[in-house]
């Protein structure tokens, strides 16, 4: 047995946890997960059954940690997990999973099967069997601070951009502020305008803010890739420059993966509460509507649906704000069906998108979010996750659709009142 499998095996028997000893337990075999997964769905091809693709780790636990297995185990019988078979199956954990958690909601049982795909990942990055695209992005993110290698200056000359864009100072590393912003990689390469929103908002709203020049990512590829030690680092970085700075909340952006990373996970990473509170964009605009902080006016008469990100809304519990946003500055919001906690996913969350040999495969899987769009009839998506809007750009490219899309802050940015907006 070669190190590095012998070092995923350990990660697999590390990460067999009660929950996951009692997931494996009280599967059915229904296949019920199968129809919430959009990779099965728009392929046909069993081997994307969400049960099917935890079968390495499945027969790991029933070898070594159940009686019958430990018995077949003594008499030479049973399969043993290998290198050949690891590597068969890095596609399924990675490719054709994007960890959005319709499968664990779909489970008759309340099985959280996006929990185990999780775990599972530990052991394929310690047996050397995640994707180069993942491997290069969480290299990046470790030596550069960024998953798409964006340096510090990048973020300053972005920042000083959104200034002369809006007119209004962006604060830096200001101490005693209230909020830290932070933005995920594709916000500021592809959507910086998100940052310039914020801006003209938190003027409106009298909002104290700041971003830090030691911690502006929010991608957190650690956890994409399973390997808890480096999403421990990624979010340290974010919580010693919040509470360098005295922040009383750190505002996660409209990214799906860097709100779980940070909002759920983090304190358990790092051992300990934090010092601050994490807000979603979402929320604290909502927050700001009910307090009379956030006035719009007038409404565009554009029909608009509303892509729901999966950790944002399924795993995270925001359904209503994005809703209560729109509703103030749309006269023609048209729902998708399947929507909120049951929306279908991008297609290139959970790392998806950062794996190039994954791409024939999310074209596929968008053929779901095409029929969804299509029969919405709305001619423009919102969503709030920078990186769904990528992924849904450019499925909509790849099927030739005319659908326009755009971020909801910066949707809601453009019906400020003016005169306090100006």
């Amino acid at each position: 047995m070669t190190a590095t499998l012998e070092r995923g095996l350990n990660a697999f028997r590390e990460a067999m946890d009660a929950p996951i000893a009692s997931f494996f337990s009280s599967c059915v075999r229904c296949g019920l997960c199968a129809d919430a997964c959009l990779f099965y769905t728009e392929t046909g091809d069993p081997k994307y059954t969400p049960i099917h693709k935890l079968e390495p780790l499945r027969r790991l636990w029933k070898r070594e940690y159940t009686l019958l297995g430990k018995l077949a185990s003594l008499l030479g019988l049973g399969k043993t997990v290998g290198d050949a078979e690891l590597e068969e199956w890095s596609p399924l954990v990675y490719d054709s999973c994007t960890l959005c958690g319709r499968c664990t909601v779909a489970c008759p049982v309340g099985n959280d099967l996006t929990y185990m795909i999780r775990k599972m990942r530990e052991g394929m990055a310690a047996s050397g069997h995640a994707p180069p695209g993942l491997i290069d992005a969480t290299r990046k993110s470790i030596e550069l601070g960024s998953p798409m290698g964006i340096k510090p200056k990048t973020f300053l000359a972005q920042v000083r951009g959104q200034e002369e864009e809006t007119g209004i100072e962006i604060p830096l590393d200001k101490a005693g502020a209230d909020y830290l912003v932070i933005m995920s990689s594709m916000e500021i390469m592809g959507y910086p305008e998100y940052l310039g929103s914020l801006a003209r908002i938190f003027r409106q709203a009298g909002i104290s803010w700041t971003v830090s020049s030691e911690a502006f990512e929010a991608t957190n590829s650690g956890i994409q890739i399973g390997v808890s030690d480096i999403a421990r680092q990624i979010v340290s970085r974010v919580v010693d420059a919040a509470e360098k700075l005295g922040v009383k909340y750190v505002v996660s952006p409209e990214c799906g993966h860097a709100f779980t990373a940070l909002r759920w996970d983090g304190p358990n990473l790092i051992g300990r509460p934090y010092r601050f509170e994490v807000v979603h964009v979402l929320e604290l605009l909502d927050q700001l509507r009910r307090d009379g902080r956030l006035r719009t006016e007038g409404k565009t008469g554009e029909a608009l649906t509303l892509h729901d990100p999966c950790q944002i809304v399924r795993r995270g519990g925001i359904v209503a704000e994005p809703r209560t946003l729109l509703g103030m500055v749309a006269s023609d919001f048209r729902e998708m069906e399947d929507p909120g906690m049951y929306n279908w996913c991008c297609g290139g969350g959970g790392g998806v998108s950062a794996n190039p040999r994954a791409d024939e495969l999310r074209f596929k899987a968008f053929k779901i979010k095409k029929r969804q769009i299509e029969g919405s009839g709305a001619s423009t998506m919102v969503t709030a996750c920078a990186n769904c809007r990528n992924v849904i750009e450019e499925g909509l490219e790849h099927y030739k659709m005319d659908t326009k899309m755009i971020g909801l802050t910066e949707l809601v940015a453009e019906y400020l009142k003016q005169d306090e907006a100006a």
